[in-house]
């Protein structure tokens, strides 16, 4: 019995590894998901809103325990503001790069860099839209960090992106806050599929 349940776990050990790739295998992986976001900093009032994510990454597996990720996610961002119901909607291209350790089979942790890039900003508030892209900088940098899990080709991510920078222009205001900084804070949970290429 006991030999058949430690073949049982090797056996499970080893379909979770392959599905992790071998070294020097190279991977698309699509994927889609929601993202709750805010923005920090010399910002009043803001709360966190719900949005989308989706595009993908290229995955260049080093070794059984490291791999190197690289992709392009469209990434809903932006807050809500408590006590109104004026929604700043972002909209931001993302290009995450990051470095992949594996804990375990299956099992990552993440860090890296993030540049992104603005699309378009509107500030909502009933029926009202109102254009502030240009009153925000056209380029950010954030500190993406999480961990994902693989099985059969499926792949769930979970991330926190940091971001660095003030995406307020110094001599704009964003219509927050006069000369106040405003930083985005990303929190998003994906699914990824694996394509071997």
């Amino acid at each position: 019995m006991k030999k058949t349940l430690l073949a049982i776990v090797f056996a499970a050990f080893a379909f979770t590894a392959n599905a992790q790739g071998q070294a020097g295998s190279m991977f698309i992986k699509p994927m889609a998901g929601g993202t709750l976001t805010t923005l920090t900093g010399d910002v009043e009032h803001a709360k966190m809103k719900f949005g989308f994510v989706g595009g993908a990454e290229f995955i260049y597996q080093l070794s059984d325990q490291f791999a190197l990720s690289g992709g392009a996610l469209y990434t809903m961002q932006g807050a809500k503001q408590d006590y109104t119901d004026i929604k700043v909607n972002l909209d931001y291209l993302n290009i995450p790069l990051l470095a992949n350790y594996y804990v375990a089979p299956g099992l990552a942790i993440k860090a890296g860099l993030q540049p992104g890039f603005l699309m378009s900003a509107k500030a909502k508030a009933d029926d009202v839209e109102v254009d502030m892209k240009d009153g925000l900088k056209s380029f950010e940098l954030a500190i993406p960090i999480g961990v994902s899990y693989e099985f059969d080709d499926f792949v769930i991510d979970a991330r926190y992106n940091f971001g660095v920078t003030n995406i307020n222009k110094d001599d704009v205001s964003s219509g927050w806050k006069s000369d106040g900084k405003a930083r985005n804070s990303v929190i998003m949970l994906t699914v990824g599929y694996k394509i071997p290429l």
